[in-house]
């Protein structure tokens, strides 16, 4: 019995979906590699701190973003809520660390 035209449709459609979504994890995961040596290396090398935390700090925060969009999910459809959730955790954690940073300082 021979499948329907809509059913190979829609599995033709899917599997050039999860194709694609594997090709961007691949990518996502070998930037995620490099940023690491990349940070290893500043580790390494005679570069002043005021220079390399401010650089490692930032190849975290990519990486984070990696994590949540494509190994996560967080970029499809119904994860918007979550989403919202975990960048306002985010944020709020952001403006708490420079609000006892500034005190700190004062």
């Amino acid at each position: 019995m021979a499948k329907d035209t809509s059913t190979n449709h829609t599995d033709e459609f899917y599997k050039h979906k999860e194709k694609e979504q594997m090709k961007y994890q691949v990518i996502t995961f070998a930037l995620m590699i490099i940023f690491t040596i990349v940070a290893f290396a500043l580790v390494i090398g005679e570069f002043s701190k005021l220079f390399v935390v401010p650089i490692i700090l930032l190849l975290a925060g990519v990486q984070v973003l990696f994590q949540f969009y494509y190994f996560m999910h967080m970029k499809e459809k119904g994860h918007e809520f979550p989403s919202i959730m975990i960048f306002s955790g985010m944020f709020a954690a952001l403006l708490t660390i420079l609000a006892l940073t500034t005190v700190t300082w004062i």
